[in-house]
């Protein structure tokens, strides 16, 4: 009796010991695509956009493309950056994930609630 109890703590410790060193878990629609290197989380997330409020660029973690707003007030939706944002690394860069939204549109999200992220921006 004592060695099996043994053997089963011994048994919930390895696993436990295992999973602590898995690193992130990703949760997404698409686990054959990788996330991109700047995107790291601790823990298990459950999002769809990560903002850049420094340049407004959203990157939508289903579809895998980046939205941003270019210098004439469109948004474009693009698989790779422009060469303007080369030298940007995400990595460092200030991002907000988006845990309440997870419609389509990153766009009419952004209009309605561009003021509260750029207020939190600046505290």
């Amino acid at each position: 009796m004592k060695k099996t109890k043994f053997i089963c703590i011994a048994f919930l410790l390895g696993v436990f010991i295992s999973l602590e060193s898995c690193g992130p878990v990703i949760i997404s629609s698409r686990p054959s695509h990788p996330t991109p290197p700047w995107f790291y989380p601790n823990r298990v997330v459950n999002v769809r956009y990560i903002y850049f409020p420094d340049y407004t660029i959203y990157y939508d973690l289903t579809l895998r493309k980046y939205i941003y707003l270019n210098n004439s007030g469109a948004w474009i939706t693009v698989n790779v950056l422009p060469t303007r944002f080369n030298g940007i690394n995400l990595r460092r860069e200030k991002q907000i994930r988006i845990q309440d939204y997870y419609g389509n549109d990153v766009r009419e999200y952004h209009s309605r609630v561009k003021v509260p992220i750029k207020s939190r921006r600046k505290n």
